[in-house]
């Protein structure tokens, strides 16, 4: 066989498994998934749950890692938790990789705007990325495109809020955990419900502004916008109710939400600093567990938002 001729073969096989691995997003389990945007080969994990029923609709979950993580860290359910909640609630978890430099694609960050690292110095179309996954995934797995949402820890959480600024028309609500709004500009076409999660004692993404001692090479981040000024921000933008009513108090941990067409809700740790509460961590602070980040996104995103 001549060279040319291996290279067909090669192809076809590499087109017929990507076919085949599109074709099992609409069947429970674990696919992984490629495509190609601006010019670059960009992957992302599909967990369908367990639960899914035949020919029925169901939410779909962006789930998007902190700066210098990946997606196979973000799916590691003993960490976030975020399989077993997909089996649990029913809904389909996406979780795509940031940019990275490295064939592994790990190491990877996302270009929500002053942050971070490389995607936001080689100024990588993330957007437009997040935007091709989400049409992939419902093009081949039974999503209900009016539950579509967009979740994030650090620097995911970040580029949750970017897509809020710059694809609201996907978007039913987002959920951010320690990671603040760093867009640039943000004009919303409609409002946006957001969650925000953060630890009072957060040692990276600071709560009242600015970078912690933490933060590794401060080349790679910015001076983070602070909790509250990011909470204001979405009142503005959503024209909630400009005060808050408390919903949640428990030891270790506050929640209040601001009213409105599409609620703003804030939720406060004592301690975990920069962590996933109810999750685990290898290093540093454990996170806390007086709350539960995927309980509190579940009840906000598929209780209060979707009874709206």
């Amino acid at each position: 066989m001549t060279p040319f001729l291996r290279m067909l073969v090669a192809t076809a096989v590499l087109v017929a498994a990507g076919a085949a691995a599109a074709a099992g997003l609409n069947q429970p389990g674990d696919h992984r998934v490629s495509l190609r945007h601006g010019g670059l080969e960009r992957e992302f994990l599909v967990h369908v749950p367990r639960t899914l029923a035949p020919g029925a609709a169901v939410p779909l979950v962006l789930a998007l890692h902190g700066g210098g993580g990946d997606m196979e860290h973000m799916a590691r359910d003993d960490r976030y938790g975020l399989i077993t909640k997909s089996d649990q609630a029913g809904f389909i978890a996406v979780f795509p990789n940031g940019f990275s430099r490295l064939r592994s694609g790990k190491i990877a960050t996302w270009n929500a705007g002053n942050c971070c690292g490389a995607a936001r110095d080689r100024n990588i179309d993330d957007v437009g990325f997040l935007r091709a996954v989400i049409a992939q995934v419902a093009a081949q797995a039974p999503v209900d495109r009016s539950r579509v949402f967009a979740i994030g820890m650090s620097n995911g959480g970040m580029m949750a809020y970017r897509l809020a600024c710059e694809a609201s028309d996907l978007l039913r609500g987002i959920m951010a955990v320690a990671g603040t709004d760093n867009t640039q500009t943000c004009s919303p076409a409609r409002p946006v419900p957001v969650l925000h999660i953060h630890a009072r004692n957060d040692d990276r993404v600071l709560f009242n502004g600015g970078a912690g001692a933490a933060s590794r090479d401060p080349d790679l981040m910015t001076d983070f916008i602070s909790v509250p000024a990011t909470v204001a921000k979405w009142q503005r933008l959503n024209r909630t109710n400009a005060a808050a009513t408390p919903i949640l108090s428990v030891p270790g941990a506050i929640c209040e939400r601001y009213a409105g067409s599409a609620p703003v809700q804030l939720c406060v740790t004592e301690t975990g600093a920069h962590s996933w509460p109810g999750g685990t961590k290898r290093r540093g602070e454990e996170p806390s567990q007086a709350i539960r980040a995927n309980d509190v996104m579940w009840a906000f995103f598929f209780g209060v938002v979707s009874a709206l």
